[in-house]
């Protein structure tokens, strides 16, 4: 069950476009190719690959990957002229943003662009997979119906996302294969759907 506390019903009067993107955002030290050995190193770079995994092992697993729609970015190349209109071009052909938000978090310049940009500009919808948890029930307060301390200390890593958030839809889940797939196919989530800004999370 979704609870944001509730979610209205899923809209159904807006336009879904045949192909949907899914922007994923994460740290890694720069400059950055994704075939250094640093890269790999970093472990928030590492959650990205699971998607990436998945993706291969299953092609009906729902992760469009809109990293995959222009060219390598995180380079040395220069950062005004040609790595952030590389990264906004992506974000304009996405439905969201995939945030993952781990204890190796850093708040670099790529990070800050891509979420500031992502919401104050474009109001993409934010789900947020944290790596450090495993279950549905890591994000929640016993016994209550909210995200514990350990989620909102985390968002501290990253002060934009934290101070922006409240301006579009985010989810908070886990990093479970079987959650994220409910998550990417969740409508709700999208551009396209306008759902109302807050935090969501699944329950149960």
């Amino acid at each position: 069950m979704l609870t944001k506390s509730n979610i209205k019903s899923q809209k159904k009067h807006y336009e879904i476009m045949s192909k949907i993107y899914n922007y994923t955002a994460f740290y890694v030290s720069e400059p950055f190719s994704e075939s250094s050995l640093g890269a790999n190193a970093t472990k928030d770079f590492c959650y990205y690959n699971i998607l990436k995994a998945w993706k291969g092992a299953d092609s009906s697993f729902p992760f469009n990957n809109a990293h995959d729609t222009t060219y390598n970015v995180r380079d040395s190349s220069d950062w005004e002229l040609t790595l952030k209109p590389r990264l906004r071009e992506r974000l304009k052909n996405s439905e969201n943003i995939v945030l993952f938000l781990s204890e190796h978090t850093i708040n670099s310049r790529a990070l800050r662009e891509e979420i500031d940009y992502g919401i104050n500009t474009l109001g993409l919808p934010i789900i947020v997979i944290y790596p450090d948890l495993k279950t549905k029930e890591d994000l929640i307060k016993f016994g209550k119906n909210s995200l514990n301390s350990t989620v909102k200390r985390l968002w501290d890593k990253l002060p934009i996302f934290r101070d922006s958030k409240s301006k579009v839809p985010v989810l908070h889940i886990p990093l479970n294969k079987e959650t994220i797939r409910n998550a990417l196919n969740n409508v709700s989530f999208r551009w396209a759907s306008k759902s109302e800004a807050d935090d969501y999370f699944y329950n149960k």
